[in-house]
């Protein structure tokens, strides 16, 4: 299989291309800047057209769109929301016309997108039925999503992996938080309360490489482990797994949190119960079901 990677310098792209390389497969990584190497191609996410040479991507079985600025990696600036719209939206519909005249096209585009479309649920269960939420993130991936409509109207297969929080000792919210815990000093978040949907890493490549080969499976696919946890239990479990003693008086209320990391503070604060109801129906074997297999292995170095 021949497979287009756009973000492939990312955390999960990095995984994604070393995982179809290992079986394999043929990983095209579509890049911003200067080409560096044989399999990479050129392209613009702000420009209309992408401003990539189709016949740089002709015979690609699939296509993996990755792109996007980093939610947790700055502060919530205007500018920097400004910027999480920009990275993902135009870059995803130019990249979704740029499939469409291809000819042959291919036949499926993974384009991901995230939990952050259901909001804060509080402590409801939802699945990929739930309607979308009316934060701020949730606007985005609701546009998000909808910029692949291109592709899948010129006959391509779109599915929408909605991501959990994905646990990397490498990046992501697991990189941030460890130094803390190792020091003993890991609060719990607000309340506590708050609940965590998450996937590891090896699940969320597993699952990507899942939905490239289902090609009954189209529109979003909840991308969680079927375990999701407070804030208090993801404490605890950490604490435990780097071997320190959980301290469930040490917290970081919301409000000090707000002031010192602002809007993007969400990450932390807000509840999320999202099961992965397609993915378990269509079969995916979880590697790692509950927090503590994935903490252990992760930082065990088992992937």
């Amino acid at each position: 299989m021949r497979v287009a990677i756009t973000g492939s310098s990312g955390m999960i792209g990095t995984a994604l291309a070393d995982s179809l390389r290992a079986d394999g497969h043929q990983v095209v990584r579509l890049v911003r800047r200067a080409l560096a190497s044989a399999d990479e191609v050129r392209w613009d996410p702000r420009a209309a057209d992408a401003a990539v040479d189709p016949k740089a991507l002709a015979g690609i079985d699939a296509c993996v769109n990755l792109a996007g600025a980093g939610v947790g990696d700055r502060r919530w600036t205007a500018e920097y929301k400004a910027e999480i719209r920009s990275s993902r939206i135009p870059g995803t519909r130019a990249l979704a016309g740029v499939l469409a005249r291809l000819d042959p096209r291919p036949a499926t585009l993974v384009s991901a997108s995230a939990i952050g479309w259901y909001g804060d649920t509080g402590q409801r269960q939802v699945d990929e039925t739930a309607p979308s939420g009316g934060t701020f993130l949730a606007g985005v991936v609701r546009d998000w999503e909808a910029a692949a409509e291109p592709a899948a109207a010129a006959g391509i297969r779109v599915v929408h992996p909605r991501s959990g929080l994905v646990l990397s000792s490498r990046g992501g919210l697991l990189h941030r938080l460890l130094p803390v815990a190792r020091l003993g000093a890991l609060p719990t978040f607000g309340s506590g309360a708050q609940v965590m949907s998450w996937i590891s890493l090896p699940d969320e490549i597993g699952a990507i490489r899942f939905l490239l080969d289902r090609g009954d499976l189209a529109g979003p696919v909840n991308l969680t482990a079927p375990d999701p946890v407070t804030n208090s239990a993801f404490t605890a479990a950490l604490d435990a797994a780097v071997g320190r003693p959980n301290l469930p008086w040490l917290r970081a209320p919301a409000p000090a949190l707000r002031l010192a990391v602002g809007e993007g503070v969400t990450e932390l604060l807000t509840s999320a119960r999202v099961i992965p109801k397609r993915l378990t129906e269509a079969g995916y074997p979880f590697r790692y079901p509950t927090l503590t297999k994935a903490l252990s292995a992760e930082l065990s170095g088992r992937r």
